[in-house]
């Protein structure tokens, strides 16, 4: 067997080079979508040493689509677009319509026809939906109001992207590109013109989604649900792997939309099943690498030598993207009656572009409605600007330390002559400190932290949580339990927390490495703190007993003690039930007195039972 076939290169190729630049972006604290779109510029045939097959690599970037698009779904939520909708809808619009004229006057400078520059406009509009989560996630914003204004500005630049994405082949012969005709039209009999066409796309779009909510949101759920019920993992996996590129291939074939669109209802619809958090998890290593294969493949179609061809137009795209839309984005919020506060982090999370830039601009040149010139364009501003976006988030962040509201007892101290100039204070942390001391700190609320919680709270043992998920954190202000609402691994929420006064912390958490990093920061911020951790394996129980743990607790050991202990006692009750039927058959026959458990060898009973039952008692974590 050959061991050089272009599939295996570009999936070897695309695969290292990913990894070793992303792991050198997420090193500078830069998004590791850097790293992965330079590795794509390496392996494209415009630059020296390893050329991946391009054809190749863009078949596979339809999977990583496909899975993209299909993760976006199952995280769509209606409700948080509601929440919001006062801002976040016509916010999105008019700044998607200024963003799509700017693009549209610069092209109309660089000479292109109607079709390109709307194309070219619309790419520019919208920003990448992975970017902004994570810078989100890491200042704690994504259940802010400023989060929710700006997650949901997003989510109605995907829907409208989507919409784009479905009418763009329909309007391509009216706009200069080629003509598109569907076997629908020509099997009808119908005139081939721009109406007919778009009338006849909508109709099946509509016809899509109607089949969808109607049928798919009874059968999708009751599919997942079956397959749950077998108890099989991997047809588990299987199956919402079949849903996803099913449903998209299949609405390709049938209804001739997107597979961007068939993949996203596929989300969607199963997002509304009690399973669709099992889906998103399960399906995450496989839509994570064949995401990084599809931002590798764009990578490839990049140009580095736009940079020296077409200097000005390239500064000029950058400036639409990191300023002209930012401060359209910053009017807009200030017209609606917010502070510069909320406005600035909807600049901030607007100033980049990302993948449904790269899906549009990729069915563009398909459509041949833009120029190679725009799509060389559109790539290197993507990389800039995801390259300088942390910088408008460093920007922002001193921004709200500077004018972050002060507490009623500091307040007081500022508006207090002071007698003579103090030492600077001690930074204090952006979160509110806990009053509870000696208490527990409980990192996690899952399934195992849930558990954890209600035996603390049962037991009356003072304990806080500190948890980053929204909807656990709702959870637990409903309960009237105290959260912090951070990464427990970050300083802040180490010093809001007291773990320098609490008495233990329960790493509750399922990943053994990611809470090791927790524990060291609590060893050494509070030597004598007791630290309770949970692991999976056994290079995990290494991990974290040299990192400080007290006590480790692996589920599958403790699963495998209980199910022992279940055996052993049942043994135990045979045995005493058979003494007793033998001691009445007997009567007075036998001599002595009556035969007890304790007269009885377990081993000669139950053979290998006791050796195994001691064996589990001496086993140590």
């Amino acid at each position: 067997m050959p061991h050089d076939t272009p599939l295996i290169a570009t999936l070897v190729g695309a695969f290292v080079l990913a990894f070793v630049l992303g792991a050198i972006a997420q090193r500078l604290r830069l998004s590791p979508l850097v790293g992965y779109l330079l590795a794509g510029v390496l392996a494209g045939p415009f630059t020296p040493g390893f050329v991946a097959d391009e054809h190749l690599a863009l078949e596979l970037a339809e999977i990583g689509v496909i899975l993209l698009m299909f993760g976006v779904g199952l995280h769509f939520s209606l409700s948080d677009l509601l929440s919001v909708k006062a801002i976040a809808i016509p916010g999105a619009i008019v700044q998607i319509a200024v963003a799509t004229a700017m693009g549209m006057g610069l092209a109309w400078a660089l000479g292109w026809n109607l079709g390109a520059g709307l194309v070219f406009g619309i790419a520019l509009s919208v920003a990448s939906t992975v970017v902004l989560l994570r810078a989100l996630q890491e200042r704690r914003m994504v259940e802010s109001e400023q989060g929710r204004i700006a997650v949901g500005w997003l989510i109605v630049e995907d829907l409208a992207m989507v919409l784009a994405l479905v009418l763009l082949p329909a309007l391509s012969g009216a706009l200069g590109g080629r003509t598109v005709t569907t076997g629908t039209i020509d099997w009808l009999g119908l005139g081939g013109d721009v109406w007919t066409t778009l009338a006849v796309t909508l109709a099946k779009v509509a016809g899509f989604v109607v089949l969808m909510l109607v049928v798919g949101r009874r059968v999708i759920p009751w599919i997942m649900h079956w397959v749950a019920h077998i108890g099989s993992r991997e047809l588990f996996r299987l199956a919402v792997l079949a849903i996803a590129l099913g449903v998209a291939f299949g609405s390709a074939k049938l209804f001739g939309v997107s597979f961007a669109l068939g993949a996203f209802f596929a989300g969607m619809v199963l997002s509304e099943s009690p399973l669709s958090h099992r889906a998103a998890e399960e399906t995450l290593p496989l839509r994570d690498a064949f995401a990084v294969l599809f931002f590798v493949s764009v990578g490839m179609l990049v140009d580095p030598s736009i940079v020296v061809k077409s200097p000005v137009s390239l500064l000029v795209t950058v400036l639409i993207v990191l300023f002209g839309k930012s401060i359209a984005a910053f009017l807009i919020v200030r017209a609606f009656g917010y502070g510069n506060s909320t406005a600035l982090t909807i600049s901030a999370s607007l100033a980049q572009i990302g993948e449904f830039s790269f899906i549009l601009v990729a069915l563009g040149v398909d459509l041949q409605l833009l120029p190679a010139e725009g799509r060389d364009l559109i790539l290197a501003a993507a990389i800039i600007s995801i390259l300088a976006n942390p910088f408008f988030f460093l920007v922002l962040d001193r921004y709200r330390a500077r004018h972050a509201p002060l507490r009623p007892e500091k307040a007081a101290a500022v508006a207090a002559p002071a007698p003579a100039p103090k030492p600077a204070p001690k930074p204090v942390p952006a979160l509110p400190e806990t009053a509870l001391a000696n208490h527990t700190v409980l990192v996690g609320y899952g399934r195992v932290g849930r558990l954890v919680a209600d035996g603390l709270k049962a037991a009356g043992t003072p304990f806080l949580v500190i948890e980053d998920q929204g909807g656990r954190l709702g959870e637990l202000k409903r309960l009237g339990i105290e959260a912090v609402n951070a990464n427990a691994a970050s300083a802040p929420a180490i010093a809001a927390a007291n773990v320098a006064g609490a008495r233990r912390i329960i790493l509750a958490i399922p990943d053994g490495f990611e809470a090791s990093n927790v524990l060291k920061k609590a060893r050494q911020l509070n030597p004598s703190i007791e630290i309770v951790a949970r692991a999976h394996s056994d290079a995990e129980v290494e991990h974290l007993r040299q990192s400080g743990a007290n006590f480790i607790i692996m589920g599958e050991r403790e699963v495998a003690r209980g199910m022992l202990a279940h055996v052993l006692e049942t043994s135990q009750n045979d045995i005493a039930a058979a003494v007793a039927a033998e001691q009445a058959v007997e009567g007075g026959n036998r001599a002595g007195p009556p035969l007890s458990m304790d007269a009885v060898p377990l081993a000669d009973a139950t053979p290998g039972l006791a050796e195994a039952a001691a064996a589990a008692q001496k086993e140590t974590l």
